[in-house]
């Protein structure tokens, strides 16, 4: 009888002789573990392949080869900060898109006159902070394209912040410290990258789709970048988009004036010597 009884009710983890209402349990808990492993797999696995899978392309920049050739007639040392961005045109890409949480904030330190990174690239919505690390007053200013502000003289240990609102390069400056400047890009997509010294760009988590193709980089022809702008479909198949060659403008000069529109004052000399 007590085999009979332990064959219709089961047996225990233990080794010991269940009820039926203890199998059931058990029965129960095995399905919902087993379907939460099963989802954690399956996040796991999709994580997985985003991560393995990037987008990647590659910049070479260089100055303008003769009889006025798009690529450059040398590549030059250095390629970095070249801007590329993704913008999705259908699809589930255009929904994963969407924001779904608040932007997380973004920073630029001012540190030995200069600004700490030179190129930053962000969602549109993105709150940028400007610490002044230096020990004397800084007055960062933007009257470009992008976002237009003036934040004011501001001393060493405090910080001052803007929201980029909308999208655009913003030129940014020092109004007290001529040699400083830096770039904020802001852009209407979640899929962007900065290139590397090499050029090397990578873009990870894009959902496959068609997207259209965006460059930016300071010292380029403004109407070559503009060339440069194309649809490309990304798929399992296609994460490498190539190379993409930019011809480096000659008339290119870091040179701005103040927020006044004047020249910068060239600050005093000593008259005396204060190593």
């Amino acid at each position: 009888m007590r085999t009979k009884r332990a064959l219709a009710s089961g047996i225990c983890f233990s080794g010991g002789i269940c009820s039926n209402d203890d199998v059931g349990y058990a029965m129960r808990w095995c399905r919902r573990c087993g379907g939460l492993l099963l989802l954690a797999a399956c996040m796991a696995v999709s994580q997985g392949r985003a991560e393995e899978t990037p987008v990647s392309l590659n910049f070479v920049v260089g100055p303008a080869a003769s009889g006025g050739a798009k690529a450059p007639a040398n590549k030059v040392a250095d390629a970095a900060n070249v801007v590329v961005w993704l913008t999705p045109l259908e699809g589930s890409a255009a929904e994963a898109a969407l924001p779904t949480e608040p932007r997380k904030q973004a920073q630029i330190v001012q540190r030995h006159k200069t600004f700490e990174p030179h190129v930053l690239v962000v969602p549109v919505g993105t709150k940028v902070q400007f610490p002044n690390q230096d020990p004397f007053f800084h007055n960062i200013f933007s009257l470009y394209d992008g976002k237009r502000f003036d934040l004011g003289l501001y001393e060493a240990g405090s910080a001052r912040s803007v929201v980029f609102g909308r999208r655009g390069v913003s030129f940014l400056f020092c109004n007290i410290h001529a040699e400083m400047s830096a770039v904020v890009v802001a852009v209407d997509t979640p899929y962007f990258g900065l290139s590397d010294h090499a050029g090397n760009v990578t873009i990870r988590n894009v959902p496959s789709g068609r997207y259209e193709l965006n460059v930016w980089y300071e010292r380029g022809r403004p109407e070559q970048l503009r060339e440069l702008n194309k649809v490309v479909t990304i798929s399992d198949a296609s994460r490498n988009l190539g190379v993409i060659h930019i011809v480096e403008d000659p008339d290119f000069t870091a040179a701005h004036k103040n927020k006044y529109g004047q020249e910068y004052v060239p600050p005093p000399k000593s008259d005396y010597d204060h190593r």
